[in-house]
């Protein structure tokens, strides 16, 4: 079962009636499904061969969801890019997956030989060869990249596969949201480019509306929430945070909602219990990464009591505990996460000795440090290597860190995170200086160098150099330790 096959058979099976919505624009199933070969004809006739590559960042809008499905069908490879990301970021993954064209909202992306914009997705879904799209493919062809960060390089490209596209959509329809019924809506205010997006293939099998939303703000997605009757939405810690502090939350009344997933994020406790008393038992976690996208494990709304938890694995996903030379550990025991299973990625994009280390043995160590309780149940408790996620955004410290070193009062850094209601974790660096420098000299200067979302929000300034190990490795969890025990 392919893209295509699932685009069709909703065609057939719900019509007319409304599959995707941006508030003015309506498209139904019918419609998405001729649009979506449309432009996937289209792009083959501009001369991209399936197996090219294809950059793409768009916002939250209609073109965004032809564009990937019609990618998936002509078996061009989609090279997701964060909007948020610098240009520069942007400029190394076009080249590294030497991507021959590229999909922007006005963007420019260098080096590339086709570049569309949104205007032209919308025009060639309407105007492109009519047919079926229907490119020869088999499960184990890569349909995209999903770009991750590394704590000691660059980003790497995971390629991801037909056959994971259909067990994360296979876990989503049997346990993460399984009760989705004709004519349900289902709100994306997070963006469709990422997490919130792997949820559209799912309602639009079984015949219910996506509805997107440009941004997110808390009243306007409460307004929205109710004027569409949505059951079912996807938000990430930080949004959740943000709606318990909207004056006008109490006044809303929301008895259609099913299911508030979440996830891409750690969220604080009192985030949880907060919007588990305003909307009631509604909350779904799913934990995942771009190895393994979001389906690795899943806590559901009534096993919310396990404060902490990342619930247990998907039926089809196997999921271990191990210590470094990859023996299980015991019950309770702290060690690294590693899974097996159909949605698990089939290595790197040009990196063979990453690929050998992160999937070895047949199982993907995720880097994530936890624990199995007597259940099955999966508590994390860190990263093996230091990533810190503030509000769904992933940040990889030694990227921020080699940018604060060229500073010129900087002798080293450290950037770590510390916990944060609103955000899950926030960024925060220490940096020993060489010449007397203020945090808002350093603030200034990271402003155009690192991505909003990725710069520290606070400075720790010290003379004396940072703690290090034996061999003269830089001890982020020392440094992490230091600012947490300040911060009590």
């Amino acid at each position: 079962m392919f893209v295509q096959d699932l685009v069709r058979h909703a065609a057939l099976r719900y019509g007319d009636a409304p599959a995707l919505s941006d508030g003015e624009r309506t498209l139904s199933f019918v419609e998405f499904e001729r649009r979506t070969a449309r432009l996937g004809n289209a792009l083959l006739e501009l001369g991209l061969r399936p197996g090219d590559r294809v950059a793409s960042v768009l916002p939250n809008c209609i073109e965004e969801l032809l564009a990937y499905v019609a990618l998936s069908r002509t078996g061009l490879h989609r090279v997701g890019l964060n909007a948020r990301d610098t240009a520069d970021d942007h400029a190394f993954k076009v080249e590294d997956s030497a991507a021959r064209a590229s999909i922007t909202d006005g963007l420019t992306l260098p080096g590339v030989e086709f570049a569309l914009s949104r205007d032209d997705v919308d025009r060639l879904s309407q105007t492109g060869p009519e047919g079926p799209c229907d490119v020869p493919m088999d499960p184990k062809e890569v349909y995209r990249l999903a770009y991750t960060g590394g704590t000691t390089g660059r980003s790497k490209g995971v390629l991801l596969t037909l056959r994971t596209l259909q067990a994360q959509v296979s876990n989503y329809l049997l346990e993460h949201v399984p009760g989705i019924e004709r004519g349900d809506v289902m709100l994306h205010a997070a963006p469709v480019s990422h997490a919130s997006g792997s949820y559209f293939l799912p309602h639009l099998v079984r015949g219910a509306t996506s509805v997107l939303l440009p941004r997110f703000r808390a009243g306007e997605f409460l307004e929205w929430m109710e004027r569409t009757g949505a059951q079912r939405t996807f938000l990430v810690p930080t949004m959740m945070a943000t709606l318990l502090d909207e004056p006008n939350l109490a006044d809303v009344a929301l008895p259609q909602l099913k299911q508030i997933s979440y996830g891409a994020s750690p969220i604080a406790p009192s985030v949880a219990e907060g919007c588990e008393r305003v909307f009631g038992q509604v909350l779904a976690q799913t934990y995942g990464q771009a190895e393994a996208p979001m389906t690795i494990t899943h806590l559901r709304p009534e096993e919310h009591g396990r404060v902490g938890s990342a619930g247990r694995a998907y039926t089809m996903v196997a999921v271990r505990v191990v210590d470094p030379e990859d023996r299980d550990v015991a019950v309770g025991e702290t060690g690294e996460v590693v899974c097996r299973g159909a949605i698990v990625s089939s290595g790197y994009y040009n990196r063979p000795e990453a690929t050998a280390q992160t999937f070895r043995n047949g199982w993907l160590h995720t880097g994530d440090v936890g624990y199995l309780d007597e259940e099955g149940y999966l508590f994390l408790q860190d990263r093996q290597h230091d990533m810190i996620i503030s509000g769904g955004f992933n940040v990889y410290p030694r990227e921020v860190e080699d940018v604060l070193v060229t500073h010129p009062a900087v002798r080293e850094a450290a950037v770590v995170s510390v916990p944060d209601t609103r955000w899950g974790e926030i960024v925060h660096a220490v940096v020993s200086v060489r010449a007397p420098v203020t945090p808002d000299e350093l603030e200034e200067y990271m402003r155009d160098r690192v991505a909003g979302f990725k710069r520290p929000r606070a400075f720790h300034i010290r003379e004396q150099g940072l703690p290090k190990s034996g061999a003269g490795k830089l001890l982020r969890r020392a440094v992490r330790d230091e600012i947490r025990a300040d911060q009590r």
